[in-house]
């Protein structure tokens, strides 16, 4: 490794502009980590909200964005047994993946899923560690259930989709034009609601006989919690993940307790290093053969080049991409 590498740097709180490239030393793993020659890394809306003043990195963390990447294991520290120099990986980090070197523990690396290439496998870590947690585990989603996911044409959204029909749930989502909803439909969804058009619950209502959703994952906020309330069957649960309409809202709890209702939420960058290597062991034995075998796959928009980290800030921001937006090395 070099002793300097370029990286891009949020040079004050603000829009897509302020990202900047810069030098900084190249990271040198310490105890439990490894070190990653990037070969791509993904964007996704934290990165956006770190750039803008919104969202703290945790203590220790790289003040640099980019919380996923693809790349070749360049760097091993002590007590490091799996991976060895040149490994292909892709990894959840801590914060640090726009840049051309990063390092992140090692439990928080997985193997690039076969036929999967480091552009596809960049964009997998930040969304399906995210949607494995909370749809899986904290949403508790069974086959047979049916499941709602809002912003079905984002990463998140598209990730989601894929997975509950592979694993045998009922898909129902919306989206913000009839374009996004054909592609939602494409991944598995039985029903993409245009919510520029239709009221989703009087949709799903109908849909659902009345019945409702057994699960939501809603990343909206504002006032689809308490519409989201409405829509959910007997003993259903709402799960929150972001608020792209806000956090705040008044919600009726007498429909929580009369319906059952589990109303619960995570974030993913501030848990322990310790869940983030038990989400990773789950992914590899439940999710990566299936991304193996192509029965599921990344869901890909736009990639662009690391010293236009703007440009491609600029594009998620538009929300009009479909998919996982990355960036190249």
């Amino acid at each position: 490794m070099t002793e300097m590498m370029t990286a891009i740097e949020i040079t004050e709180p603000g829009g897509p502009e302020v990202l900047k490239p810069t030098m900084r030393p190249v990271p040198r793993p310490k105890a439990g980590e490894i070190v990653i020659k990037v070969a791509a890394a993904g964007v996704n809306r934290p990165d956006a909200l770190q750039r803008a003043g919104a969202y703290d990195p945790p203590p220790g963390a790289s003040d640099l964005p980019g919380l996923e990447c693809a790349g070749h294991v360049s760097a091993v520290g002590e007590g490091v047994v799996r991976w060895k120099e040149g490994d292909a990986v892709c990894a959840l980090l801590p914060g640090g993946g726009y840049a051309e070197y990063v390092a992140t523990p090692a439990p928080h690396a997985l193997p690039v899923p076969d036929g999967l290439s480091m552009v596809e496998a960049a964009a997998l870590c930040e969304t399906f560690y995210t949607v494995w947690t909370n749809v899986f585990e904290r949403g508790a989603l069974q086959a047979g259930e049916t499941f709602l996911v809002h912003g079905g044409s984002s990463g998140i959204g598209t990730t989601a989709i894929q997975l509950a029909a592979a694993r045998g749930a009922r898909v129902l989502t919306t989206a913000g034009s009839d374009e996004k909803c054909a592609t939602c439909l494409e991944l598995g969804a039985e029903r993409a609601i245009n919510y520029r058009d239709e009221d989703y619950v009087s949709v799903i209502r109908e849909i659902t006989g009345g019945k409702g959703v057994d699960l939501s994952l809603n990343m909206v906020g504002g006032d689809y919690i308490p519409r989201d309330i409405k829509v959910l069957a007997p003993d259903g649960r709402l799960v929150m993940i972001a608020f792209l309409s806000g956090p705040k809202v008044e919600v009726n709890f007498a429909q929580v307790m009369v319906k059952r209702l589990t109303l619960t939420g995570s974030t993913l960058r501030p848990q322990s290093d310790e869940a983030k290597a038990r989400i990773a062991a789950s992914l590899e034995a439940e999710v990566w053969p299936l991304l193996s075998d192509g029965r599921i796959a990344p869901v890909m928009d736009q990639t662009f080049a690391l010293h236009d980290a703007a440009g491609a800030h600029a594009r998620m921001e538009t929300s009009q991409h479909i998919g996982k937006i990355v960036l190249t090395l």
